[in-house]
């Protein structure tokens, strides 16, 4: 039976270590890996508020920095999908190598670039992952293998994000796995408006519930 578990965590990846903070309910039935944007953290309130609903449905969660402190000083690695999405598959398999979420059912969660990097890595990863939220995300810079995703994948976006949703419909249309996208009426591109993250985290539970 597992117990509730909350603790930081070191990853291994290659020559760096990417520092993360896991939970775990004891009901899980699932884990969410967090791919965070450019710039961002694993200690973003926006995603740790997610994050918690998450937890709070059942869900087991992973934030996990995919940058050192010393690559996401610089602008142009932030931008590198590529990195980001190797990363994200190394914290994948690490976290299918460990005892209490072991055979647990891995969606995504990611937030602008991060959003670029969960479809790659989906991508790359097939039916080890079983589905995908994007928030606010740029998943048009994952063009290339957006076709390739056959997880779920859901896309939300700020209705005031006019640049945004054009980039996310121009995905959509790639995506072949089944999909959805999901415009907050009043909300800008970091959800800060009042109850339009909520909005956001009742969105991602559903999906991942139905789908984890």
């Amino acid at each position: 039976m597992k117990t509730d578990l909350r603790q930081e965590v070191s990853i291994p990846a290659h020559a760096v270590v990417l520092e993360g903070a896991l939970a775990v309910p004891s009901n899980a039935q699932g884990i969410v890996l967090f791919a965070h944007g450019s710039g961002s953290s694993r200690y973003s309130p926006r995603n740790n508020f997610v994050a918690e609903i998450l937890q709070a449905g059942g869900i087991g969660t992973l934030l996990t920095d995919l940058l050192t402190k010393e690559e996401d000083l610089v602008y142009e690695t932030r931008f590198n999908i590529e990195l980001l999405t190797q990363r994200l598959l190394m914290v994948t398999e690490w976290i299918q190598n460990q005892k209490i979420t072991q055979g647990l059912p891995i969606g995504y969660f990611g937030a602008s670039t991060g959003a670029a990097a969960a479809l790659n890595a989906a991508a790359v990863a097939g039916s080890q992952v079983k589905a995908v939220v994007s928030r606010g995300g740029r998943p048009d810079l994952a063009k290339q293998k957006a076709a390739e995703v056959i997880a779920p994948v859901l896309l939300i976006v700020g209705g005031k994000d006019d640049v945004v949703i054009e980039l996310n419909q121009q995905a959509y249309e790639l995506i072949a796995s089944p999909k959805k996208m999901v415009i907050v009426p009043g909300a800008t591109h970091l959800f800060e408006e009042s109850g339009t993250l909520d909005e956001v985290a009742s969105l991602a539970t559903d999906w991942f519930k139905t789908y984890l």
